[in-house]
């Protein structure tokens, strides 16, 4: 399996127009989201689904879980920082949570 290469300036340069949601984590190169969910029991099916994708991908997230909250940090640590797999996998759980999140206060 090749390992993946670091993402261009340009891809950086777009990653707040194809992951909106997403922010750059200080003193890293990686990216976090927070999701809040009704419940339990939905932020665990997300996080299951996201597992599966994750798995499929060979990509794995670094993510916490309290209650109804899923911190979620991505970054490709065989290339060192941000690569493609850490998009897809972003734009993947986005698209899981999307009909189950909780609308923002």
């Amino acid at each position: 399996m090749a390992i993946p290469s670091p993402l261009t300036d340009a891809e950086r340069a777009r990653l707040p127009e194809v992951l909106p949601d997403w922010s750059v984590v200080e003193g890293r190169d990686a990216i976090q989201r927070t999701y809040r969910f009704a419940d339990f029991s939905t932020a665990w099916a997300f996080m299951s689904r996201g597992a599966l994708s994750a798995e499929q991908l060979g990509h794995h997230p670094e993510w916490f879980n309290v209650y109804n909250r899923v911190e979620v940090v991505l970054t490709t640590h065989d290339c060192g920082g941000l690569s493609e797999l850490d998009v897809a996998l972003a734009r993947a759980l986005d698209t899981f949570a999307r009909p189950l999140v909780e609308p923002a206060d």
